[in-house]
């Protein structure tokens, strides 16, 4: 299947890797450069041959001068195969290289200029640099000569165009009119054309505009049928935006059903793993109530491709943020294959930021010790990515460090902490980071940081808190961590937040004041402050007001201030109705919810950040929480509860 930008090129003829002469060379014998050109462009036309062709252009290269024309025309090729393995930035300094070795001058090279251009530019815009991919196109649409290769650079450039330069993408779009009134077309590139007239009247806020296209993108893939391929689910999608922002929502529905969008065979299309909308501000000033419909596929490594805008109500530098975001998403490989193929392709999320603040757990808090305690010894750590795409790079940093040195213990650390591994590899990666640790006489605090990890993951699979709690007061026993205040005190925290479930609050308060009256720890470390807060609520939950009163007071906050170690509020109840609208069309689908508690347990602020399929729950997942009650939090002016909550509301059919 294809989808994006590569779609289009290869649907109007605008493809990479042509057979044929190298131009310009003459016939040569067998076993000459010709020949290997002629098998490496054979291999590029085979979609499952990529590796194959990348290994051919590179030995190819190697055969000829460098700085030649025919480097320059194999580099443009090699970029090309480039792009289809998604090796994106490699293929940009390829293509950029080529191209600016093949002579302006050189009319046979047109062609071979045109389509490198047309590379270039899919593989900025899948780096999400629409500018430069908008730059590329306009290059290529200057230098083709055929039909099919100026409109499919006039179509690329109406959607680069679209998201930095509306006016442009409007002058563009009326050539690409033009050129259409008076070529033949077939009805695949009416649909492009009406597709990308209906974006850019959707995102220039031309509502009526935008329907009537994307109503005709519909009719000219074929209509409204029960038939549906991923051109129909693009089309179809775009027309359930534009009426559901012209106030029609029961045909924006409709048109949305008829995309498949949230009714899998088995309903299996989960949030990812690590799915988290942008934050509010930023670079692009994202305001809460900014929304954008980013649409992308899912690769077969769990990674998201092909992610682009769809629409923002705030703007294309909003709406790339929002994909920004998006490209950073990833699911475990073993999701991906639960996923039937189709619905893996096109997928669309409905947007908006987070405005959460930070607050993190114990276990971030050990972690930044070890990152802390790396750094003021000169390691420079390797950047803390998640996800199937960051595996490679981390893993070449393990191999590269010498062994036993503070350097691999870095390297391991941020290999371990990469959820998209299987679960015994990162336990052996933890413990081989925690051996290093204690040769190399690292301070209690960061140590526990591979050494804690390490414990849990030797428990992967085997159930029941109450080994992993003889692991931890284990730990608790061992001198090096017994005798420092800061790892005791976390040993404590990790204790207390296991007694809250295991014992209950009589274990978890006393847990939390052995940590309060610890001397050791300054008034103002936030271990101490974090158990007062909690000790605070746990009272205040107990009826004890004075005693509630008395640990908040001696945190030091103002009571507009919460401390980044208290517990999270637990949920206590909630209701909700399943939308008649969306259970009359079939759909199934999620939200993640971000909303505050008030010291009282009531939820405000509610507000959903994603929401799959766009539309459809976003309401009912905000009513849901809107109705939920959560557990009491201590505050001396009865304010918020600490911040913001991310919950996920699936919405499920019973069978």
């Amino acid at each position: 299947m294809k989808s994006g930008v590569m779609a289009l090129m290869m649907a109007t003829g605008a493809t990479i890797g042509l057979a044929g002469a190298i131009p310009g060379m003459a016939q040569q014998p067998a076993g000459s450069v010709q020949q290997a050109f002629d098998a490496a462009a054979a291999l590029a036309d085979k979609p499952d041959q990529q590796a194959a062709a990348l290994t051919a252009w590179q030995a190819l290269e190697k055969r000829v001068k460098p700085g030649s024309r025919s480097q320059a025309i194999i580099l443009v090729r090699k970029g090309g195969a480039l792009f289809r393995l998604r090796r994106y930035d490699e293929a940009l300094d390829s293509l950029r290289t080529g191209l600016s070795g093949l002579p302006k001058s050189d009319a046979s090279l047109r062609e071979d200029r045109s389509l490198g251009f047309m590379m270039l530019g899919a593989a900025l815009m899948e780096n999400l640099d629409y500018a430069g991919g908008a730059s590329a196109y306009a290059s290529a649409l200057e230098v083709a000569d055929t039909p099919s290769m100026k409109l499919g650079a006039m179509l690329a450039l109406i959607k680069a165009q679209t998201f930095v330069d509306p006016k442009a993408a409007t002058a563009t779009l009326a050539s690409a009119d033009a050129f259409v009134a008076s070529n033949p077309v077939d009805q695949g590139v009416r649909v492009r054309l009406e597709r990308a007239r209906s974006e850019l009247r959707l995102n220039s806020g031309d509502i009526p505009g935008a329907l009537t296209a994307a109503t005709a993108a519909v009719d000219a893939a074929g209509g409204l049928t029960n038939s549906t391929d991923l051109v129909d689910v693009s089309v179809r999608s775009d027309a359930a935006i534009a009426y559901l922002l012209s106030g029609q929502a029961d045909k924006a529905r409709k048109y949305m059903a008829m995309t498949g969008a949230g009714r899998l065979p088995n309903g299996g299309f989960d949030p990812a793993s690590r799915m988290a909308p942008p934050d509010c501000g930023g670079d692009a000033d994202l305001k809460p109530q900014d929304m954008a419909v980013v649409e992308f596929s899912i690769a077969p490594d769990g990674t998201t491709t092909s992610v682009s805008p769809v629409y923002a109500d705030g703007g294309g530098k909003v709406a790339l943020e929002f994909a920004r975001a998006a490209r950073q998403w990833w699911w475990p490989v073993e999701e991906v294959n639960a996923i039937p193929a189709f619905f893996r392709y096109n997928v669309r999320i409905e947007m908006r930021c987070s405005r959460a603040f930070p607050h993190p757990d114990i276990g971030d808090r050990i972690d930044q010790a070890m990152d802390d305690w790396l750094s003021d010894h000169g390691v420079t750590l390797p950047d803390k990515a998640e996800g199937p795409a960051a595996i490679p790079a981390q893993r070449a940093q393990v191999d590269k460090a010498p062994a036993g040195s503070v350097a691999l213990l870095a390297a391991l650390f941020r290999l371990a902490q990469n959820w998209a591994l299987p679960e015994e590899e990162r336990g052996a990666l933890y413990a081989r980071a925690a051996t290093i640790a204690q040769a190399q006489n690292v301070p209690a605090l960061p140590r526990l940081a591979v050494d804690l990890s390490a414990q849990a993951f030797a428990l992967a699979g085997t159930s029941g808190s109450r080994r992993w709690e003889d692991k931890v007061n284990a730990l608790l026993a061992q001198p090096v961590y017994a005798q420092d205040p800061q790892a005791d005190a976390a040993l404590r925290f990790v204790l207390a937040d296991v007694a809250r479930s295991r014992h209950g609050k009589d274990r978890e308060l006393l847990l939390l004041r052995q940590i309060a009256h610890m001397t050791a720890l300054p008034k103002s470390d936030p271990m101490r402050v974090g158990a007062l807060v909690r000790i605070a609520s746990l009272e205040e939950r107990k009826g004890n007001m004075t005693e509630a009163r008395s640990a908040f007071a001696a945190t030091g906050l103002s009571g507009d201030q919460c401390a980044l170690l208290d517990a999270p509020p637990h949920f206590v109840s909630g209701g909700g109705t399943f939308p008649t609208e969306a259970q009359r069309w079939g759909f199934e689908g999620w939200t993640r919810t971000e909303f505050d508690v008030a010291a009282d347990g009531r939820v405000v602020g509610e507000r959903a950040v994603l929401s799959y399929p766009a539309f459809v729950f976003t309401k009912a997942s905000t009513d849901l929480m809107k109705s939920s009650r959560f557990s009491k939090s201590y505050r001396p002016d009865g304010g918020l509860g600490c911040g913001s909550m991310l919950r996920t509301v699936k919405f499920r059919m019973s069978l």
